[in-house]
């Protein structure tokens, strides 16, 4: 059977014998299991050095486009940093275009300006004019990287995040799990309709709450931002005195529990995403319940790896949806 690698060369690498990973490559009978797991370990081992020899010297450039509140932006920023060295011998360089409130129209124009790249890492609107901005972009050449919200009509190379619609589900499981039998509608906070992930954990929440009657209080449009969340929440929580319980796709925590107190009124349950500096504060003094976490590091890892691959630097690996992690206070890291 022909193979990427010579017999010797593979025998060389895990030790055994020219005979020995000629019966392991073509199947033959009488070959051991961990015989033959070292022949694959050894082969795998030949992939990354390959892989490392068609990164040295080579330099490439990554755009990381954000529409998204800057509590979450800085988040992974600082991941996108942390992770770039780890692509050594290659030497990748990151730009950031990053703002919390904008229009569809801008994400277009500043997709429509990038020049000089080898890919982009794009959080986005789902909306037409934007799936056609990314179309443009990898019929150049560049491919584009969906991440934490999806663009799945536009022709990018892949998403980078979570199940959205699981996290939803997840989210209504705790909810309902700890208020129990306490009489209590629920407010859900989304920054904004346009983007397809927090649609999708909305509608994961809704299913997944609807049997136990509660009914679902929504606020949206707000884009995350502390000021506009808190006049939002606190003109919903005037107007529905029964919501007791909060889950927030969108962000905005620490307005939402600041409206809650300038009304005097409790907040028994309170599910958040992701672990922003925000996030770990109200975790800590015990104002949010539960964060539903991914870690942004290997996000950023994939991510890169991604548009590497693309660029022919690595060899393809599928992506798949990044874990939820529940984190409470008691296993914050």
């Amino acid at each position: 059977m022909a193979h990427r690698y010579k017999v010797r060369e593979i025998a060389q690498q895990c030790g055994l014998s020219e005979a020995t990973v000629d019966r392991v490559l073509n199947d033959r009978p009488g070959v051991r299991e961990n015989t033959r797991a070292e022949v694959q370990q050894a082969i795998a081992d030949l992939d990354k050095q390959r892989a490392q020899l068609r990164l040295n010297g080579r330099r490439f450039l990554i755009d990381v486009i954000m529409h998204t509140p800057q509590r979450f932006s800085d988040a992974f920023r600082s991941a996108v940093e942390a992770e770039l060295p780890a692509f050594a011998p290659a030497l990748v360089r990151a730009r950031f275009h990053l703002w919390e409130a904008g229009t569809t129209a801008q994400m277009v124009d500043e997709l429509t300006r990038i020049r000089g790249t080898h890919g982009v890492i794009l959080k986005a609107q789902d909306e037409p004019d934007v799936a056609e901005a990314i179309d443009r972009l990898v019929s150049s050449g560049v491919p584009v990287v969906t991440y934490a919200t999806d663009v799945p009509t536009s022709m990018r190379c892949g998403y980078v995040g979570i199940d959205n619609h699981g996290a939803g589900l997840t989210a209504a499981y705790l909810v309902d799990q700890w208020l129990g039998a306490t009489a209590s509608d629920v407010l859900i906070t989304v920054s904004r309709t346009v983007f397809r992930g927090e649609g999708e954990r909305e509608m994961g929440f809704r299913s997944g709450l609807r049997p136990s009657g509660r009914a679902v209080v929504e606020v949206t449009d707000s884009d995350g931002i502390d000021a506009t969340t808190e006049r939002l929440v606190f003109d919903a929580l005037r107007r529905h005195p029964s919501v007791r319980a909060v889950y927030s796709p969108g962000g905005g925590n620490t307005a939402t529990l600041a409206a809650f107190d300038r009304l005097g009124r409790d907040c028994s349950v309170f599910i958040a995403h992701d672990l922003d500096a925000d996030n770990r504060r109200l975790l800590r003094d015990g104002r949010i319940s539960a964060v539903l976490h991914n870690d942004l590091r290997a996000d950023a890892r994939t991510a890169v790896r991604l548009i590497l691959q693309h660029n022919g630097a690595l060899p393809a690996e599928p992506a798949k949806p990044t874990p939820i992690q529940i984190v409470t206070p008691y296993n914050l890291p």
